[in-house]
């Protein structure tokens, strides 16, 4: 019996108030590597973006530890999107009753870890 082991642990966030493209230009340096070497990236990065990413791929190691008990030194990022979200808007007062549109944009993000195949 050939047992199928594709148990990947996943973490979504969805309405994080910041632009997908900040977002994305933070994801991309962390697509594909591995987890301890993921902390050490976000940390060191100068972008806003890497702090809530972050605190995603220490939730996604915790789910992977706790629930599917897999152990956190093998584990390496197989997947991560960033997609848009819904569009906040506000109003804001300008002068002789007019009013200005303020847009602010939000994004989804998805991290799935997955645990190193040993051969």
């Amino acid at each position: 019996m050939i047992k199928n082991e594709n148990r990947e642990a996943k973490v979504l966030a969805q309405h994080i108030s910041m632009s997908v493209s900040k977002a994305r230009r933070v994801i991309d340096q962390i697509r594909g590597r591995s987890y301890e070497e993921t902390l050490m990236i976000l940390e060191l990065m100068p972008y806003s973006a890497s702090y809530p990413i972050l605190k995603l791929v220490y939730s996604a190691a915790a789910n992977a530890s706790h629930n599917m008990g897999l152990n956190e030194a093998d584990l390496f990022i197989s997947k991560a999107e960033v997609n848009r979200g819904a569009i906040v808007k506000k109003l804001r007062p300008r002068a002789r009753g007019r009013s200005y549109m303020i847009k602010k944009t939000t994004c989804h993000i998805k991290i799935f870890l997955k645990e190193k195949s040993k051969i």
